[in-house]
């Protein structure tokens, strides 16, 4: 390396160094045959979630849902294409974050009568109309899974930024 590429590295070193690290949600729109939603109950939090989770360092989010749903769920699945994107601002004691919301396609009825919980931070699942989904949900996640839903029947992905005056 010359001394040319030493100081141009740590000139970008030290301006990612600078950068904003945003913390990212990875999580996964799956339905059933009959097109009822996936909705796990977290042990860890109030309310049901979709299934997913947060993306490791340096983890792609796509890897991190899959991996997500063999941890929380034992399912194996290729996960599809991205439906959302959506900023949401800091809120209580964390920073901002970006959720993903991927599709994972529709579970025969074999596999969504095998599924279980297979980790401690799931009490339950079930598969829910949207309807029945609403009043579980809290209001920005409900909103996301709107926005996700219209994606997978549109074809296009959906992008949001929540208002930072707005209560999450």
């Amino acid at each position: 390396m010359t001394e040319d590429d030493a100081a141009r590295f740590a000139y970008l070193a030290e301006g990612n160094a600078k950068q904003a690290r945003k913390r990212v949600a990875a999580d996964v729109l799956i339905t059933d045959r009959a097109g009822r939603v996936l909705l796990v109950d977290p042990t860890y939090k109030e309310g049901w979630d979709i299934p997913g989770g947060m993306v490791e360092a340096n983890e792609p989010p796509v890897a991190a849902a899959e991996r997500e749903l063999r941890e929380e769920l034992g399912l194996t699945l290729i996960v599809g294409r991205l439906l959302l994107v959506e900023w949401v601002p800091p809120h209580g004691p964390w920073d901002d974050q970006l959720v993903m919301i991927f599709d994972g396609g529709t579970l025969d009825d074999a596999m969504v009568a095998e599924l279980r919980p297979t980790d401690d931070e799931l009490a339950g699942l079930g598969f829910l109309t949207p309807a029945e989904a609403k009043p579980l949900l809290k209001p920005r996640l409900w909103s996301q899974l709107q926005k996700a839903l219209a994606a997978r029947t549109s074809g296009d992905v959906a992008y949001a930024e929540l208002d930072p005056d707005a209560g999450h």
